[in-house]
Protein backbone atom coordinates (compact mmCIF):
# COMPACT_ATOMS: atom_id res chain seq x y z
CA UNK A 1 0.00 0.00 0.00
CA UNK A 2 1.31 3.43 -0.89
CA UNK A 3 -0.88 6.26 0.36
CA UNK A 4 -0.12 9.66 -1.13
CA UNK A 5 -1.33 13.16 -0.44
CA UNK A 6 -3.98 14.00 -3.04
CA UNK A 7 -6.43 16.65 -1.85
CA UNK A 8 -7.38 19.25 0.73
CA UNK A 9 -11.03 19.19 1.74
CA UNK A 10 -13.06 22.03 3.20
CA UNK A 11 -16.61 22.08 4.52
CA UNK A 12 -18.18 25.41 3.60
CA UNK A 13 -21.34 27.13 4.76
CA UNK A 14 -21.94 29.07 1.51
CA UNK A 15 -20.63 27.44 -1.67
CA UNK A 16 -21.18 30.56 -3.79
CA UNK A 17 -19.20 32.80 -1.44
CA UNK A 18 -16.40 30.24 -1.10
CA UNK A 19 -16.09 29.60 -4.85
CA UNK A 20 -16.01 33.36 -5.50
CA UNK A 21 -13.33 33.86 -2.82
CA UNK A 22 -11.04 31.10 -4.09
CA UNK A 23 -11.56 32.09 -7.74
CA UNK A 24 -10.33 35.58 -6.78
CA UNK A 25 -7.12 33.84 -5.65
CA UNK A 26 -6.77 32.01 -8.97
CA UNK A 27 -8.38 28.63 -8.22
CA UNK A 28 -10.15 27.27 -11.32
CA UNK A 29 -13.52 25.82 -10.33
CA UNK A 30 -15.84 24.56 -13.08
CA UNK A 31 -18.66 26.74 -14.34
CA UNK A 32 -21.74 26.33 -12.13
CA UNK A 33 -19.71 25.20 -9.10
CA UNK A 34 -21.51 27.85 -7.01
CA UNK A 35 -24.73 25.86 -7.28
CA UNK A 36 -23.29 22.47 -6.33
CA UNK A 37 -23.01 20.70 -2.99
CA UNK A 38 -19.53 19.42 -3.92
CA UNK A 39 -16.88 20.92 -6.19
CA UNK A 40 -13.18 20.50 -6.92
CA UNK A 41 -10.37 22.62 -8.35
CA UNK A 42 -7.12 21.09 -9.53
CA UNK A 43 -4.04 22.76 -8.07
CA UNK A 44 -0.55 22.98 -9.53
CA UNK A 45 1.32 19.74 -9.00
CA UNK A 46 -1.85 17.65 -9.25
CA UNK A 47 -3.33 18.29 -5.80
CA UNK A 48 -7.00 19.21 -5.55
CA UNK A 49 -9.05 21.55 -3.38
CA UNK A 50 -12.38 19.88 -2.54
CA UNK A 51 -15.31 21.77 -1.09
CA UNK A 52 -18.54 20.33 0.30
CA UNK A 53 -21.45 22.23 1.77
CA UNK A 54 -22.49 21.57 5.35
CA UNK A 55 -25.73 20.04 3.99
CA UNK A 56 -23.83 17.49 1.91
CA UNK A 57 -21.67 16.48 4.87
CA UNK A 58 -24.76 16.08 7.08
CA UNK A 59 -26.38 13.88 4.42
CA UNK A 60 -23.77 11.15 4.96
CA UNK A 61 -22.77 11.97 8.54
CA UNK A 62 -26.05 12.86 10.25
CA UNK A 63 -24.62 13.82 13.64
CA UNK A 64 -21.90 16.12 12.23
CA UNK A 65 -21.88 19.70 13.46
CA UNK A 66 -19.61 22.48 12.18
CA UNK A 67 -16.67 23.09 14.51
CA UNK A 68 -16.66 26.31 16.47
CA UNK A 69 -13.74 28.56 17.21
CA UNK A 70 -11.79 28.29 13.95
CA UNK A 71 -8.11 29.04 13.59
CA UNK A 72 -7.10 25.43 13.01
CA UNK A 73 -6.39 25.48 9.28
CA UNK A 74 -4.62 27.88 6.97
CA UNK A 75 -3.42 27.92 3.38
CA UNK A 76 -0.16 29.67 2.51
CA UNK A 77 -0.14 31.24 -0.95
CA UNK A 78 3.21 32.43 -2.32
CA UNK A 79 3.13 35.76 -4.11
CA UNK A 80 5.72 36.97 -6.63
CA UNK A 81 6.88 39.92 -4.54
CA UNK A 82 6.35 41.72 -1.23
CA UNK A 83 4.43 44.40 -3.18
CA UNK A 84 2.04 41.72 -4.45
CA UNK A 85 1.38 40.59 -0.86
CA UNK A 86 0.37 44.16 -0.02
CA UNK A 87 -1.78 44.72 -3.12
CA UNK A 88 -3.55 41.34 -2.94
CA UNK A 89 -4.22 41.85 0.76
CA UNK A 90 -5.70 45.32 0.06
CA UNK A 91 -7.79 43.97 -2.84
CA UNK A 92 -9.21 41.13 -0.73
CA UNK A 93 -10.00 43.35 2.27
CA UNK A 94 -11.59 45.98 -0.01
CA UNK A 95 -13.82 43.24 -1.48
CA UNK A 96 -15.10 42.35 2.00
CA UNK A 97 -12.69 39.67 3.23
CA UNK A 98 -11.86 39.79 6.91
CA UNK A 99 -8.31 40.69 7.86
CA UNK A 100 -6.45 38.54 10.38
CA UNK A 101 -2.97 40.12 10.09
CA UNK A 102 -2.04 43.21 8.10
CA UNK A 103 1.08 42.88 5.90
CA UNK A 104 4.31 42.83 7.89
CA UNK A 105 7.94 41.80 7.48
CA UNK A 106 8.41 38.52 9.34
CA UNK A 107 11.64 37.67 11.13
CA UNK A 108 12.05 34.59 8.90
CA UNK A 109 12.56 36.82 5.81
CA UNK A 110 9.10 37.05 4.27
CA UNK A 111 6.45 39.69 3.73
CA UNK A 112 3.38 38.12 5.32
CA UNK A 113 -0.34 38.86 5.70
CA UNK A 114 -3.42 36.81 6.57
CA UNK A 115 -7.05 37.14 5.51
CA UNK A 116 -9.94 34.83 6.35
CA UNK A 117 -12.07 33.00 3.81
CA UNK A 118 -15.89 33.09 4.19
CA UNK A 119 -15.75 30.27 6.77
CA UNK A 120 -12.87 31.70 8.78
CA UNK A 121 -10.02 29.58 7.35
CA UNK A 122 -6.76 31.52 7.36
CA UNK A 123 -5.27 32.42 4.00
CA UNK A 124 -1.63 33.42 4.44
CA UNK A 125 -0.13 35.55 1.68
CA UNK A 126 3.67 35.64 1.60
CA UNK A 127 6.70 36.48 -0.52
CA UNK A 128 10.41 36.39 0.21
CA UNK A 129 11.90 39.73 1.20
CA UNK A 130 14.72 41.05 -0.92
CA UNK A 131 18.10 40.06 0.44
CA UNK A 132 20.92 42.57 0.55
Amino acid sequence: MSARFDAIGLVVSDMGASVAFYRRLGFAFPEGAEEQGHTEAELPGGLRLLMDTEEVVRSFHTEWEPPSGGGRTSFALRCDSPAEVDSLYEELVASGCRSELKPWDAAWGQRYATVLDPDGHGIDLFAPLATV
